[in-house]
């Protein structure tokens, strides 16, 4: 715990404001996942007490199915960075069209409202922006690099993603070795035709 006297104070004010008008990000996502502290207002002094875990989309929410447990059970190491999980989804769209898709999580968590898909308001679905998309009823296929993963589409192995930070090949084929620092786990769920989840776990870069 550290207090900080009335200078102070306002030296964190204005720097929580700056924040506040930043349409980047909101208060709450700074204060657990940046700052990681909470700020106590009392007379003249300022406590600033550290969280020892960040406020996580899963948390508080109740998981009824294999596959959002799956996904509450790897989210802060994916958003720590220590963990890079890439997600296999097959079903159905809004269409009534089959469509699947490899989804770099570590990177939907940055751009999709998580809360929604833990307490079942919206569903986690195949786009054409994934790192790798196809429709079975149109034979529309589309792959995309992420922040996290580039994409080896054409090749002998078949379908291989490299992550960006060591350097290390996944290999999505049910069929042989995922690759270094890779397991495979597919997931039974009542809200999928199919799902499965690579979970690789980083290193540096050789």
């Amino acid at each position: 715990m550290i207090l900080l006297h009335q200078q102070s104070k306002y030296v964190v004010i204005n720097l929580i404001s700056c924040w506040w008008k930043s349409k980047v990000w909101n208060l709450k996502f700074i204060f657990v996942h940046t700052v990681n502290l909470v700020f106590l207002y009392k007379h003249d002094l300022v406590i600033i007490v550290p969280l020892f875990s960040r406020l996580l989309a899963s948390t508080g929410k109740e998981l009824k199915d294999n596959f959002l447990q799956a996904l509450a059970e790897r989210e802060e190491a994916n958003r720590d960075g220590k963990l890079s999980s890439i997600i296999y989804i097959r079903d159905y769209n809004s269409r009534h069209q089959e469509v699947s898709a490899y989804i770099d999580y570590a990177y939907r968590l940055t751009t999709d409202d998580f809360e929604a898909y833990f307490s079942g308001k919206k569903r986690l679905l195949p786009r054409k922006t994934d790192l790798s998309f196809y429709n079975w009823n149109k034979n529309v296929v589309s792959s995309n690099p992420s922040p996290n993963y580039e994409v080896i589409a054409e090749n002998s192995c078949g379908l291989l993603f490299k992550n960006k930070m060591d350097g290390k090949i996944i290999n999505v084929n049910p069929k042989v070795y995922p690759g270094d620092n890779t397991t495979r786990t597919p997931v039974k769920t009542n809200l999928y035709l199919h799902m499965v989840i690579y979970d690789h776990i980083v290193g540096r870069e050789p």
